[in-house]
């Protein structure tokens, strides 16, 4: 595809992650199968840690949010092989985290304990971080150009560390000035985008927003943003009008900055 300017005045990348910086499948075939496979063992295991007992309590308090507003919960099922009390509470955070995931729910509670599950995995090698190729040669162009970079992911910041930081590409965290996740908003609300320029301490127009959804991209949009929609194998299709809408690229090296950096 052809290349595409950036704004003049533009200051910050802002960089989403799934279907971005990293390939779909890199989060729905390996990061969240290991969650899956693992979480009664993990919960098990660190039960009675004060890092565990955070991530159940923040669960819990996510479970009584959702009641007290009528939204749809995992029914507990009565299980015959579950005999203490513990077993029984370990049994609910599963079955609450795992319908979380299967209704693709992007709550703080469930993403800080995913978080934390990784940790090990990344630490160990189980897991490396995958990046598109074109990603850091990018990027690495855009800090020598002067511009800042931050990423904004429905993930925790700590499970964004942990990608770039343990990443086929090595440790990556040096390219970033910083990571906001849902705890400054919701990535489909303007206020969270409005939030983060406030936060880097730069007028909105200033910020290139890079995503692979439209609805981001209209909240940043209407934040007063610049955005680009990225288009990779996996990505949910763009209508016809959102093509002729957004700026779309394939590469982030399409993103063709003042005097050629």
């Amino acid at each position: 595809m052809a290349a595409i300017a950036v704004p003049e005045n533009t200051r910050v990348f802002l960089l989403d992650i799934e279907g971005t910086t990293t390939p779909i499948t890199f989060v729905k075939e390996i990061l969240f199968p290991f969650i899956r496979e693992n979480l009664e063992e993990y919960l098990s295991a660190h039960w009675e840690e004060d890092e565990c007992k955070q991530d159940v309590h923040l669960l819990k308090k996510q479970a009584e949010e959702d009641l007290r507003q009528n939204k749809a919960c995992p029914v507990h099922a009565v299980d015959q092989t579950v005999h203490t009390d513990e077993e029984k509470a370990i049994r609910e955070v599963v079955e609450s985290v795992l319908w979380q995931m299967a209704a693709d729910r992007k709550s703080t509670a469930l993403k800080q304990l995913q978080g934390h599950m990784w940790r090990a995995a990344y630490v160990t090698g189980k897991i490396k971080g995958e990046v598109y190729q074109d990603v850091v040669p990018a990027i690495r162009r855009w800090r020598r150009g002067g511009l800042k970079v931050f990423i904004y992911s429905s993930g925790s910041v700590e499970a964004q560390k942990l990608l770039f930081g343990y990443s086929v590409e090595g440790h990556l965290l040096d390219l970033f000035d910083g990571h906001f996740d849902t705890n400054i908003g919701a990535k489909v609300e303007s206020k969270s985008y409005e939030n983060i320029a406030e936060r880097i301490g730069c007028q909105p127009e200033e910020i290139m927003f890079l995503t692979d959804l439209a609805r981001e991209a209209k909240a940043a949009e209407d934040a007063g943003l610049n955005v680009a929609v990225v288009v990779r194998p996996g990505n949910t299709e763009l209508t016809g009008e959102e093509r002729s809408h957004y700026r779309v690229i394939t590469s982030f090296n399409q993103l063709k900055l003042s005097g050629n950096v």
